[in-house]
């Protein structure tokens, strides 16, 4: 189809996701991670036009900016009356009176003028390529699913507008799913309050199997929030900030994400939070070195050395303190000791019921409420999902599952956690197994050989596996679009580089 090669240098990939964008230039001998990040928001300053406005919004799914008034004579809107980016946060931050859209919170592109804008900005601003001497090939990951229309105007896009040297569409899940090594799988996607969940049958995602379960991490967060206003500790700090009684549940929440976005919690398996293994010793310091793990090992040991020298007493006091698990972290300048309730983040996602619990800490003014998805269970969903698809891929299905999202990157132990809760969905007697029926459920993961990847693997799995991608695609001379192509076929050449898309 193609034959022509382009440097590794050149080549461009675009991350698009329900609420975030991530773009990076240059394939490398070690991929690296995004250069630029940004939410998948526009905003239009009040007044601008009352046309191509769309459904205004300062959450995934919700308004809150006030509309625009409406104009005598509107004018249609372009491309820059968008406000995407910093210049978009700026015109928060000031006050300024807008119109907040999310074109991809639908899981579809509900404005190509809105999404048009987020790119645009990726690719010229972020990236800093010029449109006129643009050499550069894209890879972009989309949303599973869309109609075959939208693929075709996305490419429409980036040929016409962003005048790109060639161009490859790839379906986000199976970049994620790649990105850990596997053709077969299903992909757990939690993000802001909807969890997408795909499952992938030899590389190509199974369309009618798609389910979207209607829970994500703002429904944690809010649940860690009601949580935490039991903690005397807590309410102590609030007392001395002099926090108002009507801004509790918004300081709560506040914490609750100071929480999670740190790392410090660990979902529990079977009842017990997961714990990071000690290390007893290096057998192999240049895996150590490859792995950059030698200033945890260091640090590790010396700890250890300490323990042995301190006293009986001493050593009592601490086991005592490392069973209450407490920590003490800084909240807003006061120092905060949080205990054991922190590992109870990810519990509402696992039962529907404590979502009601949640409910006192309040919405805050970027969330959404439940959006669109089904009400099940995480373990529910993704059952529902694997009970679509045909039996004899199930099996297969099973073999590969991967949870992403921003949860996966600063929570510990999800994966297992879900692995745990969905042991019902295989069956326990040996007597019951039979050809097509799964055995066991195993959890795939980005490997720790990718250095760049390794504190936020599995949340950029999507970046990653679009990256792995891309340095076959425009290498092989498949599977991408040249401007040759788009001249002779026009946009729907874009359907017939992925056997997916057909």
């Amino acid at each position: 189809m193609n034959s022509i090669g382009f440097r590794d240098s050149s080549v461009v990939i675009i991350e698009t996701s329900r609420t975030v964008i991530r773009g990076g230039l240059g394939l490398h001998e070690l991929l690296r991670t995004p250069s630029i990040e940004i939410q998948a928001r526009v905003g239009l300053r009040t007044g601008t036009s009352s046309l191509g406005l769309g459904s205004a919004e300062a959450g995934p799914s919700t308004a809150t900016s006030r509309a625009a008034s409406a104009a005598p004579q509107p004018q249609p809107l372009k491309v820059t009356d968008y406000l995407v980016g910093p210049q978009l946060d700026d015109a928060i931050a000031a006050g300024q009176e807008l119109v907040i859209s999310w074109p991809f919170s639908e899981g579809q592109i509900g404005d190509f003028m809105q999404a048009e804008a987020l790119w645009k900005y990726v690719l010229f601003t972020g990236l800093q390529l010029r449109r006129v001497q643009n050499e550069s090939p894209v890879l972009l990951s989309l949303i599973s699913g869309l109609p075959r229309d939208a693929y075709e105007r996305t490419g429409q896009i980036f040929f016409e507008r962003f005048n790109v040297a060639a161009f490859s569409i790839l379906d986000r899940p199976m970049a994620q799913l790649y990105a850990a090594g596997a053709l077969s799988g299903i992909v757990v996607d939690i993000s802001d309050t909807l969890t997408d969940i795909t499952p992938i049958y030899d590389g190509l995602p199974l369309t009618g199997s798609r389910t979207t379960a209607r829970v994500g991490m703002r429904h944690c967060e809010r649940f860690l929030a009601h949580l935490l206003r039991n903690n005397t500790s807590v309410s102590t700090v609030l007392a001395e900030l002099a926090i108002p009684p009507a801004e509790h549940p918004s300081a709560l929440r506040a914490l609750a994400r100071q929480v999670w976005q740190t790392g410090l919690v660990r979902v529990p398996v079977d009842g017990i939070a997961l714990r990071e293994a000690d290390d007893e010793g290096v057998t192999d310091i240049a895996a150590v070195l490859v792995a950059g793990k030698e200033k945890a090992v260091i640090e590790s040991g010396m700890k250890r050395r300490a323990t042995a020298k301190a006293s009986a007493a001493e050593q009592a006091r601490a086991k005592e303190l490392e069973a209450l698990d407490l920590i003490t972290i800084e909240f807003r300048g006061k120092e905060v000791t949080l205990g054991k309730e922190r590992h109870r983040f990810c519990e509402p996602l696992f039962d529907l019921n404590l979502l009601a619990l949640g409910n006192d800490a309040g919405l805050d003014e970027h969330a959404s409420p439940e959006g669109e998805g089904m009400s099940m269970t995480l373990q529910g969903a993704v059952g529902h999902a694997v009970r679509l698809a045909d039996v004899d891929q199930r099996q297969y299905i099973w073999h590969g599952l991967i949870v992403t999202g921003d949860i996966a990157t600063h929570v510990k132990g999800i994966g297992p956690a879900l692995q745990t809760h969905l042991a019902p969905f295989i069956l326990s007697s040996a007597d019951q197994h039979n050809e097509v029926q799964p055995k066991q459920i195993r959890i795939v993961k980005v490997p720790e050989y990718f250095a760049e990847y390794r504190e936020r693997g599995d949340g950029l799995a999507a970046f990653l596996g679009s990256s792995i991608v891309a340095k076959v695609t425009f290498h092989d001379g498949k599977n991408f679009i040249s401007k040759t192509d788009y001249a002779e076929k026009g946009p729907k050449a874009v359907l017939e580089m992925s056997a997916s898309l057909f």
